[in-house]
């Protein structure tokens, strides 16, 4: 009998090796070497990952239609379609990840259910038959254009989609997918990697779009091989707490699109409900004003959307100041609170400082700095904001008030939801029209806006 193989593969970037190493070369993890088996004696071996069909051949960048490099299905969603960049392209492969019962499945299985006429086939290699029936039926849709295969085996299912040839193929999910060619157990590092490369050809070669459902490791990432994510067209992180009825699907890799699109999900009994407004979520109802709370004007994509930041400043009990931040870099807070010492005079070293971005969404805008700093001068000057007062404008190391991308569509979301006021860098360029509903103010350094605005607060 022919010996058998075996090699130790990354189990964060891919990389092989014929023993076992306590650091990755490829991407420097520690003790992320695993040992699988590749082959036994006489089994079949592997294809090659790479996509190539065979009536491949060299063609001129100039021969090449428009329509042809780009043909996209619209999936009668309008904010899936709009993360995807306009319907999701014809042959593409896309990968939507997220923690357990985040949504994952009810989405995927919305897609066809909402899509008439649509020969979709959805494959499970976690529920069977009877269990998508059931979520079908309390989702709603058209169900007879919707054809389930539980199946685990990669070669029974490309068989079966070659036999049926529908328009959009789904998998639940990848890490429950196995390949005879490969001898390991599914949601391997080697199974991962070459059930991703089989449905990558399968969907170049027939042009069918190919939506597969990824699991999550405990730090949020996405389990398997990071060549997972290199292999796919599309990456999608769905996000939200599971506690809360609302979910983020946010566009985190792109090929046909933005790399930064963002759409909120509404969780109901009868499955995902778009929210047309997520300003609406995330600014607070409640009626009285309350010290602590400013409203930013962000950005993410193309989305424009207002968000409350809240801060919480009290005398430290402790020796020690605690610094904690929630949905924001606390690493940029400190930075912003070490420009309020040193440059604007602020002495807040003593004291204990919270930040929380309200409705559960992390921010990574700039532009969400000057509301930090006002929420933090709110709480600890014990004086509340207007709520009818957004801000979007970056605070820079010396202390002055640097501009921001796309200022016109914040203002103009501000001015649609009512605002009053807009504060805005100074260096930003003039806006291309006039805003009749809403003040746009210009400054340029803390302690003018500061001025302005707890002078005001204070004497009302």
């Amino acid at each position: 009998m022919a010996k058998v193989k075996k090699a130790f593969f990354c189990n964060n970037c891919g990389y092989e090796s014929a023993k076992w190493l306590g650091q990755c070369p490829s991407c420097g993890q520690w003790n992320t070497m695993v040992e699988e088996v590749i082959q036994k004696g006489d089994g079949p071996t592997s294809k090659s990952a790479t996509f190539s069909p065979q009536s491949a051949h060299p063609v001129k960048l100039s021969e090449i239609k428009g329509d042809m490099a780009e043909e996209r299905l619209l999936l009668s969603a309008g904010e899936f379609d709009r993360v995807l960049g306009g319907g999701i392209v014809k042959g593409s492969l896309v990968l939507i990840g997220g923690e357990p019962g985040i949504g994952k499945s009810t989405l995927s299985l919305q897609i066809p259910l909402s899509c008439d006429g649509l020969r979709t086939l959805y494959v499970s290699g976690e529920e069977s038959s009877r269990q998508i029936k059931m979520r079908a039926d309390r989702l709603g849709g058209e169900q007879e254009n919707v054809t389930v295969l539980s199946e685990t085996s990669l070669e029974n299912i490309l068989d079966q989609a070659k036999a049926l040839a529908p328009q959009l193929l789904i998998i639940d999910s990848i890490q429950t997918i196995f390949s005879q060619l490969v001898d390991s157990s599914a949601g391997s590092v080697s199974q991962v990697r070459e059930c991703a490369a089989s449905l990558l050809r399968f969907a170049k070669e027939t042009s069918t779009p190919v939506i597969i459902i990824g699991h999550i490791t405990k730090d949020g990432t996405i389990a398997g091989p990071k060549v997972l994510e290199h292999i796919v067209d599309v990456v999608l992180q769905f996000e939200g707490d599971t506690r809360h009825s609302f979910r983020i699907l946010r566009s985190i890799k792109n090929r046909f699109g933005a790399s930064a699109e963002l759409a909120v999900y509404e969780m109901t009994s009868s499955g995902l409900k778009e929210v047309l407004n997520p300003s609406e979520m995330f600014i607070s109802t409640h009626g009285e004003e309350l010290s602590g709370c400013a409203v930013s004007a962000t950005l993410d994509g193309t989305r424009p959307f207002l968000i409350e930041v809240q801060a919480l400043v009290s005398t430290a009990a402790y020796g020690t100041p605690q610094r904690s931040a929630t949905g924001f870099d606390v690493r940029r807070m400190n930075m912003l609170l070490a420009v309020l010492e040193k440059r604007v005079g602020f002495k807040l070293s003593a004291k204990d400082v919270f930040l929380n971005m309200a409705g559960g969404i992390r921010v990574t805008d700039p532009a969400c700095d000057l509301a930090i700093v006002i929420s933090i001068l709110s709480s600890n000057f014990d004086v509340p904001v207007s709520q009818k007062i957004a801000f979007a404008a970056e605070i820079g190391l010396s202390g002055e008030v640097r501009p921001v991308s796309q200022i016109e569509r914040r203002i103009a979301e501000a001015e649609k939801l009512g605002f009053e006021k807009i504060y805005i860098s100074s260096y930003n360029q003039k806006e291309e029209r006039q805003h009749k509903k809403i003040k746009v103010i210009r400054c340029s350094t803390i302690p003018q806006i500061v001025r302005d605005i707890f002078q005001s607060e204070a004497g009302r």
